[in-house]
């Protein structure tokens, strides 16, 4: 079955084409380099793994509870709305905001694999180069996971949401070799991360924690990058060079803060989309997840020097300025770490499973 044919609006056949501006650059200095991109560079190909093999794909997924989580996490749990559904109904909505959920997953995963390969072909420097073209096979790996998922446990996709193909195609089209980093790296691969690690936490299922803690650990990697990069580069800027950059990154963050609104699944199961919309905004739950939502966006805009008027008033006016105190070194070796934890963890049942088959094989061959 094609994909097209599991999308529950139909999405046009064919290619989306984004114009790209600007230049394909080389270098002829092969020798010297950034230490700390190296660094990096190092350890993407070190950590490059297999979405085959090192996720356990027989682990089962209930398509109307994906996460296997509280019911409380619905963003319209205890609204009018949600108080006339029946629990079928209910059961419908949880699957069709798990597809949405994964299905802009899978597409921001997709913009990354796109905007990766820009990097290597715009950037100046060939260290840079040489990370990104680890960072091209990570985001299709990702591309790879989140796909099977949603195909074999979900069954269901939604169309890339407005908000994130606006962004992607400013980044893109923008002829400067910095705004595609600054776009991906920064906003897109931020707000990613943090949601990965929201829903990591908060899910039930081992296989959706798996999925979210691998793709995590290679996404605390992409977002150093961006963060080297970018730092060296704005520091050398003009102070009119630099707010437009901030303005960018003023228009992006009300993207990204509107991209979990899930307006297309309202509208897909015919509620009032008006209601939903306005009690997803003011939910507490809501309010929490956005603040987490920006919590790696936030201080790495204010580590790369992008920390103007304009952003730190943008950033007042949405609520998320706490976030700027955040410790996102501490945050991104967690991520790292949950990661290996959770593998060893795994390993360590499959290594349990297999000593009680072998064992019950045993006491029957004896009996």
């Amino acid at each position: 079955m094609s994909t097209y044919d599991l999308y529950t609006t139909p999405v046009t056949r064919g290619t989306w084409d984004v114009p790209a501006a600007g230049a394909a650059r080389f270098s002829w200095e092969y020798d010297d380099g950034r230490q700390r991109l190296l660094d990096l560079y190092q350890r993407g190909k070190d950590k490059q793994w297999d979405a085959a093999k090192r996720i356990d794909w027989d682990q089962p997924v209930d398509p109307f509870n994906v996460m296997q989580s509280d019911i409380e996490i619905n963003p319209i749990y205890g609204s009018r709305q949600w108080e006339k559904l029946n629990q079928a109904e209910r059961d419908e909505c949880a699957h069709h905001l798990s597809s949405w959920l994964f299905s802009q997953f899978l597409h921001g995963e997709q913009g990354a694999l796109t905007v990766a390969a820009r990097i290597v072909e715009s950037v100046p420097d060939m260290d840079s180069k040489f990370y990104a073209a680890t960072q091209a096979m990570d985001e299709a790996r990702h591309v790879e996971l989140f796909a099977r998922f949603l195909k074999d446990k979900i069954g269901l996709f939604y169309q890339v949401n407005p908000d994130l193909a606006k962004l992607l195609a400013d980044a893109l089209g923008d002829s400067r070799w910095d705004m595609p980093y600054l776009g991906m790296q920064v906003l897109i691969e931020g707000l990613a991360l943090a949601a990965f690690g929201v829903h990591r936490d908060i899910a039930g299922n081992p296989l959706v924690k798996q999925v979210l803690a691998y793709v995590m650990q290679d996404e605390a990697r992409h977002v150093a990058f961006g963060r080297l990069a970018l730092r060296d580069y704005y520091a050398q800027l003009t102070s009119a060079e630099l707010a437009d950059r901030e303005e960018f990154v003023v228009e992006g963050c009300y993207l990204m803060y509107n991209r979990f609104i899930a307006r297309e699944v309202w509208e897909r199961l015919g509620f009032d989309v008006a209601e939903c919309v306005e009690f997803t905004e003011h939910s507490p739950v809501q309010q929490a997840f956005r603040q987490l939502l920006f919590s790696r966006i936030v201080p790495c805009v204010k580590d790369i020097g992008l920390w103007g008027p304009n952003v730190r008033q943008a950033y007042a006016d949405l609520g998320v300025m706490a976030a700027a105190d955040s410790d996102l070194d501490a945050l991104m070796s967690s991520d790292e770490d949950i990661a290996e934890r959770l593998e060893r963890e795994h390993a360590a049942e499959l290594t349990a499973r297999k000593q009680e088959v072998d064992a019950a094989i045993t006491s029957g061959t004896e009996g």
